[in-house]
């Protein structure tokens, strides 16, 4: 198959991939972070200032990240998740659960080292339900797209991701020092 071809089909599939949406929901603690399509930096204001939110309330036993219907995650969004889980690790102990049956998503989460700071399952657990209030994050926080605040965003979570493995500091030291000097 030709170069050309597979670039195309590619950016077919890239093109056909569902926007990304990150939906939240809390009860009683649990705090279900729902990831919907592909996920990308567009939205890591809205999360992160959720992050912010869900830190301030200190009232968490238990997170899930739910990434059962996603069909993309990048590298920022995955340095936000790993925020979450050392923060939550060093508050309260815990250890978010990924749910996630796909194969790709689970690699990615592993090469990525998610998976030394979150426990993966391939199923929900039994006691967990499909939240009904399910909120999207960029209804609920202001969505600044500053040039400037998104560029800040995407820098704190690729350090996060770099501080997880020697891999993850070797693949994003560049993107951290070309951003740092932007």
């Amino acid at each position: 198959m030709s170069s050309a071809m597979t670039n195309n089909k590619a950016q077919q599939s890239l093109e056909s991939a569902p926007a990304g949406k990150i939906l939240v929901a809390d009860h009683q603690g649990v705090y279900v972070i729902k990831m919907v399509g592909d996920v990308r930096l567009t939205l890591c204001v809205p999360f992160d200032d959720y992050i912010e939110t869900l830190f301030a309330k200190d009232d968490f036993c238990a997170i899930l990240f739910d990434l059962s219907e996603v069909s993309g995650v990048d590298s920022t969004t995955l340095g936000l998740m790993a925020k979450i889980a050392i923060r939550s690790n060093e508050q309260k102990q815990i250890s978010p659960l990924l749910i996630s049956d796909q194969p790709s998503i689970n690699r990615l989460l592993e090469s990525m080292s998610l998976t030394s700071i979150c426990r993966l399952i391939n199923t929900p657990p039994a006691d967990y339900c499909q939240a009904p209030s399910l909120q999207d994050t960029t209804t609920l926080a202001h969505c600044s797209q500053d040039e400037l605040v998104v560029k800040t965003k995407v820098l704190e979570s690729h350090c996060v991701l770099m501080s997880l493995s020697a891999n993850n500091h070797e693949t994003f030291k560049d993107l951290v020092q070309t951003l740092e000097r932007a």
